[in-house]
């Protein structure tokens, strides 16, 4: 039970700082906070990712790569072009290195508005020692709390978690599910793996509506990271940079470009 709670507990975190942090935070600004805050979210995001973490530069670059070039040859992360899943990965992993260790360049418009902090992002991040370190606090873990065999197989997704996110975020939320409204892409929401992903996989609405906070759209979609958020705006954790509802179109919109019956989004 011990390791099923911390392999769901880390699944979640790890993804839900993803979503909140480097995405909604470090590629799109959808809110702002105080200096000292971001410091703050920013240990936390390297803290819970571990030996997975990600360069919030880097991502935010990437993301806005993929949105301006969405599912063509120029994305760097579009199922349509690769065979499989990790012929993508192992692409966005490249590029991804190129513009860590300054070897890439991305157009101007790509650059700025992220977050960056040397010690984490340039030291922790590229240590081999606290990689290992991390590597081995999750084996202890499960050194000591395993009660079967099998469940050791579960200890490599804490290694690579960050990874593991991006390829069923873009895999599946531009192959699989339905779709809300038209749009340039090929773009999907996909339920019911939405459920793992905190917001992730309302992807047809994100890329719609592209600086809307709230991913999703339909009554019976619910984003978890935009619950989160509304709680911490209420605290004055963050601030909400913009509208909840008001980028969204109205129901009878929604109705048009899908077929289905008008609801309340």
């Amino acid at each position: 039970m011990a390791i099923l709670i911390f392999f769901v507990s880390h699944w979640l975190l790890c993804v839900f700082f993803q979503s909140f942090f480097q995405h909604r935070y470090a590629a799109h600004r959808m809110y702002t906070m105080g200096p000292r805050t971001e410091r703050v979210m920013h240990l936390l995001t390297y803290l819970v990712q571990g030996s997975s973490y990600l360069s919030p530069r880097a991502y935010a670059i990437l993301h806005r790569e993929h949105h301006a070039f969405s599912d063509t040859e120029k994305d760097p992360h579009s199922p349509h072009f690769f065979t499989d899943v990790f012929r993508m990965m192992l692409h966005t992993k490249k590029r991804y290195d190129a513009y860590t260790t300054g070897e890439g360049q991305p157009e101007a418009r790509f650059l700025g508005g992220y977050p960056e902090w040397k010690l984490v992002d340039d030291t922790l991040r590229t240590s081999w020692v606290a990689t290992l370190g991390w590597v081995a606090l999750y084996s202890a873990f499960y050194v000591a709390f395993a009660t079967s065999p099998w469940q050791f197989l579960l200890l490599p997704f804490h290694f690579l978690m960050g990874p593991v996110h991006g390829a069923i975020v873009n895999w599946c939320g531009h192959k699989y599910g339905y779709r809300n409204f038209d749009s340039s892409d090929k773009s999907r929401n996909t339920l019911p793996v939405e459920l793992l992903c905190m917001g992730e996989l309302f992807q047809n609405n994100h890329h719609k509506y592209g600086m809307s906070p709230n991913f999703a759209a339909r009554r019976f979609e619910v984003d978890p990271t935009w619950q989160v958020m509304k709680v911490l705006a209420k605290l004055g954790v963050i601030r909400i940079a913009t509208p909840q509802r008001a980028v969204w179109p109205e129901p009878r919109q929604v109705a048009r470009e899908t077929g289905a019956p008008a609801q309340a989004a």
